[in-house]
């Protein structure tokens, strides 16, 4: 499945739970991409990412509870 995450509304984003939950379930993104994509997506700008299908609604879930806006594109 790909999502678009389109924004952040914490008001306080912690930065490495967000890298973290990006690279835990993302399919191919490391620790060192997740850390830019959490740049860019704290900076305003949309990042797609690629999550199993299988972990699709526990991944759902973190996004959620990190307060990240997202879509699923397919």
């Amino acid at each position: 499945m790909k999502l678009n995450l389109l924004s952040c509304d914490a008001q306080r984003p912690d930065k490495r739970a967000i890298a973290k939950c990006i690279s835990e379930v993302s399919l191919s993104i490391g620790e060192s991409l997740a850390n830019e994509l959490t740049e860019i997506l704290l900076e305003g700008d949309a990042v797609d990412i690629e999550v199993d299908d299988k972990n699709s609604g526990s991944a759902l879930r973190a996004l959620r509870k990190l307060d990240i806006d997202y879509e699923i594109i397919e």
